[in-house]
Order: structure tokens, then C-alpha cells, then sequence
């Protein structure tokens, strides 16, 4: 029994009216409902008021030709998919009609089983058009709710952004409120970490790219403001500032800016007390394959004991946080003042330093 194709509509063009009726009744026994148009003008009139599956379009015809005629059907807005149908046998003229944008093509003759191989390729390309446009609806559905998606966590980001830079004023507020000390010491410091999490929620709502953090230019602003609100600030004269070019994913930035903010704050802390003043050289260095450093220079008075005893809330962070990136943390004395060295991965291949 033949294969049925209910409700297809097929527009053929075609010269030969006596072709076109014996193509009509033998497909319209197929279940197709066919409309003829006898030449390329005639078809393209068809295609604006009508709408169609599918579309057979001869080669050889009087005015538009069939090469003619496919151009302006393939140039239509939602074009059906069109099977090139020719007398001739040539391959040149077959391949000539796909590469304009025909979806299969059939060499036309009177033998018994032309239509059947006709209805199975028309058949066949409604339903890979079927298939395509299906795809293209849902890759625009998952893109559409992509960008939804995008916009609602960059909103998310932002509202974070703000809430905990309002954290870190109310935090400088109250410590202002405290007479110098302990207590006022560990707020600022509360402040500066919470400080160091919302800029990467602002690095990531002001970012085209919101699954990761360019770090060079996180930490260069982290490194800016650090030196502007650090309560020692008076004995950090200047900061400097290297750093490649460098992705990382969103926890590794803010691990890394709130350690960099405890070295920091620990060189004005300790590295130069009283009346000492000096710089902190900070660069974050890419090795061979994964590894990389984080570095922390000052020309202070130094350290007694290289290896940190991890008794203060600062050390035992950064030490947690570097566990988490996989590191660790080092202290070195220098001829003149100390470095602290963050060893950490992330990924310096394809962004050398």
C-alpha cells in the first residue's frame, strides 16, 4: 500500500501541462494536494499568496528559467524546500541547482516508477525541513532563555554588588564610631574582605562574559581602592601592580582578591610600624603549564620566622582559601623586607604572562 502524505501541498512548476496533469493525478492518489503553475512567474505569484510544503520546480521553461526561478523562491523569507525536477541528465545541471539552495533534485521521465521516487523524495524533504526549522525555533527558544538567564544573573550580581558595598560603608561607619583599637582594627579588616567579594559581583555585571573574572583587571582596581582604604594607608607610600592578561573562574577571584587584601593590609600592619613608610610590589606570575603567583613585596623590617604560625583570623583565611585554589602560601625573607608567595593554578597556557 502506498505511503500517504495527508495535508502536504505541493506547488508545481512546470511548462508541460500534459506532465503537470498526469503528475497531479498520480500524486494527488498519494494523498498530496498539488497546485500547477505553468511557468516561473505564474509559481513566485503562487508562493506569495499561498503557502505550500513543498515546492517541484522543472529546469527547462519558457521565460524565468528553473535556475532563475530558485534564486527568487530560495531569496523568499521562509522559502519551502524545493526539489529540482529536469529532463536532462546532466550532473552539472543537478549540482548546480543544490549549491543554489535546492533540498534534492530528480531527473523527470515517463517510467512507471517516477512518481513513487518523486512522492518519497518530497516526502522526505518536509520532513527535514520539518526537523530543520524545529531546531532553529529551539536553538532561538535556548538562546532567548540564555540571554534571559544572563540578564536575571547579571541583575542577581548586581544587587550583590550593591548590598555588600553598603556592608562594607556601615562596617566603616561603625569602626569610625570606635576609638582606635582592637575592635576598630577588626572591623576595617571585616570590611576589606567583604570589599574584595563585592568588586568581583561588579566585575561580573559590568562583564560580557559572566561565568568568569579578568583578573588582571579585578586586581588592578582591588589594588587601587585597597591602597585608598586600608586603615595603615599613611604607611603605604605606593602600590605597584603586574599581572598577564588572565581568566578565573568566580570563587577563585574573590579567594584571590581577599588574600591579596590580607597581604596587604598585613604589610602596613607589621611590615612598616610606627613611623616606617615604604611601597608593597604586588604581580601575579604565570609559570610552566598550570602554575602560577601570586606575590606580595615590601622593603619593611622583616620577619623573624618565615613559616606563618597561623594563630591570627587573617592567616588562618588565607590559608583556608588557599587550600581551596589548591595552593599555598609561603612567607620569604628578603635582604630588605618580606614576600609573600600565594602558589596557586589556574589556567596560564593559553594566557601567558
Amino acid at each position: 500500500m502506498t505511503e500517504q502524505a495527508p495535508g502536504a501541498r505541493l506547488l508545481y512548476i512546470d511548462d508541460d501541462e500534459g506532465f503537470a496533469r498526469l503528475l497531479l493525478r498520480a500524486l494527488g492518489r498519494m494523498g498530496f494536494e498539488v497546485i500547477h503553475a505553468p511557468d516561473g512567474a505564474s509559481g513566485l505569484a503562487a508562493l506569495e499568496t499561498q503557502t505550500f510544503d513543498v515546492i517541484a520546480l522543472d529546469h527547462y521553461m519558457p521565460g524565468l528559467s528553473g535556475e532563475e526561478t530558485l534564486a527568487k523562491i530560495v531569496a523568499h523569507p521562509s522559502p519551502p524546500p524545493v526539489i529540482y525536477v529536469t529532463a536532462s541528465d546532466e550532473t552539472q545541471v543537478a549540482v548546480t541547482a543544490l549549491k543554489s539552495g535546492a533540498a534534492d533534485y530528480v531527473i523527470k521521465d515517463m517510467g512507471s516508477g517516477f512518481f513513487e521516487l518523486l512522492a518519497q523524495i518530497l516526502r522526505q524533504s518536509i520532513e527535514s525541513d520539518r526537523l530543520r526549522r524545529a531546531e532553529k525555533a529551539a536553538q532561538a527558544e535556548v538562546a532567548a532563555a540564555r540571554e534571559r538567564a544572563e540578564l536575571l544573573l547579571a541583575e542577581v550580581n548586581h544587587r550583590v554588588a550593591n548590598s555588600l558595598t553598603l556592608v562594607v560603608s556601615m562596617a566603616h561607619l561603625q569602626a569610625r564610631a570606635l576609638p582606635p583599637g582592637e575592635a576598630r582594627d577588626a572591623i576595617e579588616e571585616f570590611a576589606t574582605r567583604v570589599y574584595a567579594i563585592a568588586q568581583v559581583h561588579k566585575r561580573l555585571y559590568t562583564s560580557p562574559d559572566i561565568r568568569t573574572v579578568e583578573l588582571d583587571t579585578y586586581l588592578t582596581e582591588l589594588v587601587r581602592d585597597l591602597h585608598r582604604s586600608v586603615t595603615s594607608q599613611k604607611s603605604i607610600t605606593r602600590i605597584t601592580f603586574e599581572c598577564p592578561p588572565l581568566a578565573v573562574s568566580i570563587d577563585r577571584a574573590i579567594s584571590l582578591g581577599v588574600i591579596l587584601s590580607e597581604l596587604i593590609t598585613n604589610v602596613g600592619k607589621y611590615a612598616y610600624p610606627d613611623y616606617l613608610r615604604g611601597e608593597v610590589r604586588v604581580r601575579v606570575v604565570c609559570d610552566e603549564g598550570s602554575a602560577a603567583r601570586l606575590e606580595v613585596d615590601d622593603d619593611g623590617v622583616g620577619i623573624s620566622d618565615p613559616n606563618p604560625r597561623g594563630t591570627g583570623l587573617g592567616t588562618q583565611i588565607m590559608e583556608a582559601l588557599a587550600h581551596g585554589l589548591e595552593g599555598r602560601l609561603e612567607m620569604v625573607r628578603l635582604p630588605r623586607g618580606t614576600r609573600a608567595i600565594l602558589h596557586f593554578t589556574a589556567a596560564c597556557a593559553t594566557n601567558p604572562g
